[in-house]
């Protein structure tokens, strides 16, 4: 691709990002606030065990424009990223189009960014974890994500070359077979960290994290049928000048 396709792209990945992000939003609002705002009640109701720390922001502000900010700067940097790994993808993983290649990796990173680094730390809402072990956990997180996103690309590596001898069909379910194993042995060597208060819900717990599952399913979703849908705009409308502009041989 040339520079303006990539920029074009670029472009329509962010904004199909800030309108994934907008969804995301409303699902976090309606889904994630209530369980963090269940979770502080039961913090503060056992504030006296560790002391009263001073709210530096108000929560009024924490669960809006706070939320809001997050949520959608967050959408948009993926966005802008997803579309550059979308303008290296595209022809590289298997012929497809523009639309089912950006729906692909879609639901690749959903599963590699997110799920493979939540199955092994998930989510915590306040008064969850270990305030003293939150910069190992964060740590953490990303490195299995990293871990997830090297493996991944190691996967694809592999299914690719693996093809012509297996078969497509059976190239990626081996390609599949070894990611899934070399996260299972990440996942046996890193350390793990679940501290859950006595007294807390298990219930809160579980609606939580399914409500963070939830966001970010709607983010990757949305994302990969918007992007999908401007991208198929840009590039065929490229590669049609491209043949029209090819010389013709006989």
């Amino acid at each position: 691709m040339n520079s303006v396709t990539v920029r074009t792209l670029l472009v329509r990945g962010m904004l199909a990002g800030l309108a994934a992000g907008v969804l995301a939003l409303v699902i976090a609002y309606l889904l994630g606030e209530p369980r963090v705002d269940a979770a502080i009640a039961f913090e503060e109701a056992h504030s006296h065990e560790h002391g009263h720390e001073m709210e530096v922001v108000s929560r009024g502000v924490q669960s809006t424009a706070g939320l809001a900010t997050g949520v959608l700067v967050y959408g948009v940097a993926l966005g802008g990223i997803a579309a550059l790994v979308f303008c290296f993808a595209l022809g590289r993983i298997g012929r497809f189009g523009a639309r089912t290649t950006a729906a692909l990796l879609s639901g690749a990173a959903l599963v590699v960014v997110y799920l493979v680094p939540f199955l092994k730390y998930p989510a915590n809402p306040p008064a969850v974890g270990d305030p003293d072990t939150i910069g190992t956990r964060t740590a953490l997180f990303f490195l299995m994500m990293l871990l997830g996103i090297l493996l991944a690309v190691a996967a694809t590596i592999l299914g690719r070359r693996l093809a012509p001898k297996l078969g497509n069909w059976n190239a990626t379910v081996a390609a599949g077979a070894a990611f899934v194993v070399a996260i299972g042995i990440a996942y046996a060597f890193l350390p793990g960290y679940d501290n859950v208060p006595a007294g807390f819900s298990g219930t809160l717990l579980w609606q939580f994290r399914l409500s963070t599952i939830a966001i970010q399913l709607v983010l990757w979703t949305a994302f990969g049928l918007l992007f999908g849908h401007l991208a198929e705009r840009v590039v065929p409308a490229r590669q049609a000048a491209a043949a029209q502009a090819a010389p013709v041989t006989s």
